[in-house]
């Protein structure tokens, strides 16, 4: 068995490491000051706007070290090992509730045939910090076609790892489940009347959905019916909301349909 898993792992790291290394190559080009002003630039022009606002990154912030390396390699390899794809049957995974510390599912906050979205990040990613705001505009506007659930991971830049100044919270890594869970009452108090959760401290949901740093999902009838990319940068409420336009539509018209016959 160990032979068996040594070898799925080196499978893993060889198809992982291109896209690895281009990541880190990046993020050396992003210490340039010249270069990280001309990226973000190009980006903001490109991409900003109310609902999907730009990555920002002061120029303190260092962007290539040690720590930078494992959260990204961390990142890519839960995204590749995610048993969570779009079209397939949604992960049931743990969480745990904020208020009892009472151990529940994910799909048990479907309802019926209602698309749950799921939110998954943490207090120490500035841009979802930033974007929590407007997910929070989204979900109340279709709040009579769809339910939602914030689910806290681990922390994407712990004070006592890939630091980032521009985090609202500095938050070290979750020793227990009391550390996140605590950390999770502060992402609570910032979208009141969002229902946010903890993910359990074995990461269950994080590894199964590939969420770090932070992502965005929807579930119905027990599949997954939109998948976002990767944030931060793959991470798009505005892709969420379209999605919520087409099915308000099409149960608007499925309503008709009815009443007509």
């Amino acid at each position: 068995m160990n032979t068996v898993k040594a070898l799925k792992n080196a499978i893993v790291c060889l198809i992982l490491l291109p896209r690895f290394l281009f990541a880190a190559i990046m993020l050396w080009f992003l210490d340039f000051q010249c270069v990280r002003k001309r990226v973000f630039f190009k980006m903001k022009q490109q991409e900003g706007n109310i609902v999907d606002p730009p990555l920002c990154v002061s120029d303190s912030n260092r962007m290539f070290s040690w720590e930078s390396l494992k959260a990204v390699w961390h990142g890519h390899k839960l995204d590749f090992l995610k048993s969570a794809h779009l079209g397939y049957i949604a992960p049931n995974t743990e969480v745990v509730q904020l208020r009892d510390q009472r151990r529940s599912r994910i799909l048990d906050y479907a309802k019926d045939k209602r698309p749950l979205i799921l939110n998954f990040g943490s207090c120490t990613c500035p841009p979802f910090m930033t974007r929590l705001k407007a997910f929070q505009r989204v979900v109340r506007q279709y709040a009579d076609v769809a339910d939602s659930v914030v689910v806290y991971i681990e922390e994407a830049h712990p004070s006592d790892g890939w630091m980032s100044s521009d985090a609202p919270y500095q938050i070290p890594k979750h020793r227990c489940l009391e550390d996140r869970l605590g950390a999770a009452q502060i992402m609570n108090r910032e979208v009141p009347g969002c229902l946010v959760v903890a993910d359990s401290m074995e990461n269950s949901s994080n590894a199964a959905y590939g969420a770090y740093f932070d992502r965005l999902y929807i579930l119905q009838d027990g599949k997954i019916v939109y998948q976002g990319g990767r944030g931060p940068e793959g991470y798009r409420i505005s892709e969420l909301r379209d999605w919520l336009d087409q099915y308000r539509i099409s149960v608007g018209n499925s309503r008709n349909v009815v009443i007509h016959v």
